[in-house]
């Protein structure tokens, strides 16, 4: 039997696993705000800048951020915006699970 799973299916499904990490959301986010250096995110998540860079490479090998050397720091910007998009229909979804949650508790408590 043949697969249905094209490349592009399997290309797809690259970047949204790159984005399927708190960490990279919130990389993502800060990056559509302005352009960040591995400090600058290191500092705002918490995390160790080993573990920063890790995720700013599995996003820029996602082709979702880029980089550009400036003396002894490396600048990341956010390559495509649309991403947030995708976001805001996550919101979305969350938003409605919650509003449907909310009704499946009201008709419990009756």
């Amino acid at each position: 039997m043949k697969s249905s799973v094209t490349p592009q299916y399997e290309a797809r499904a690259k970047i949204i696993k790159a984005i399927a990490h708190p960490s990279r959301l919130f990389i993502i986010e800060e990056l559509s705000k302005q352009e960040c250096c591995v400090g600058e995110l290191t500092d705002m998540i918490g995390a160790d800048a080993s573990t920063v860079s890790k995720h700013l490479s599995v996003l820029k090998n996602a082709g979702l951020v880029s980089d550009e050397k400036r003396g002894n720091s490396i600048y990341y910007t956010l390559r495509c915006t649309c991403i947030l998009d995708f976001i805001g229909c996550v919101e979305e979804v969350l938003s409605a699970n919650t509003q449907q949650h909310n009704k499946i508790l009201k008709a419990c408590k009756k």
